[in-house]
């Protein structure tokens, strides 16, 4: 297995644990009689849980392009120290966004977020400079 697709496979299980943490945090706050319901009317989360939960659909939308980089980078054989570093960036960017985005850390979640997405392109560059 490739850096690429192992941080990926990291990736994936961040994704698990901001899922847990978020779920947590709305069972929390409106009770699990209204988690486990039916959802007709969407939850409404407030602070904290809130913020974990549009942090885990900003890492689901960052999972697409990243995803989309290993791929590009796999199929074209254009692995490397660089492109390795650049997954690992991207990694760490989105472990450290979770607790910037929670906690309101303003400018640092977005900061942090640009450093995600930076290495996610420079590993599609990096590909097509091959």
């Amino acid at each position: 297995m490739t850096t690429e697709v192992f941080v990926l496979a990291l990736a994936g299980l961040l994704a698990a644990v901001q899922l847990a943490l978020m779920a947590a945090g709305a069972n929390l706050q409106l009770g699990p009689r209204k988690t486990v319901g039916p959802r007709d009317e969407p939850l409404a989360l407030a602070g904290i849980p809130g913020r974990l939960y549009r942090a885990l659909n900003n890492l689901f939308e960052a999972l697409i392009l990243f995803t989309l980089a290993v791929v590009v980078v796999e199929l074209s054989g254009a692995n490397s120290g660089f492109t390795a570093a650049a997954a690992w960036t991207f990694l760490a960017a989105r472990i450290a966004y979770v607790p910037a985005y929670a906690f309101g850390l303003v400018p640092w979640r977005s900061v942090i977020f640009g450093v995600g997405a930076a290495a996610t392109f420079a590993m599609i560059v990096a590909a097509l400079l091959s």
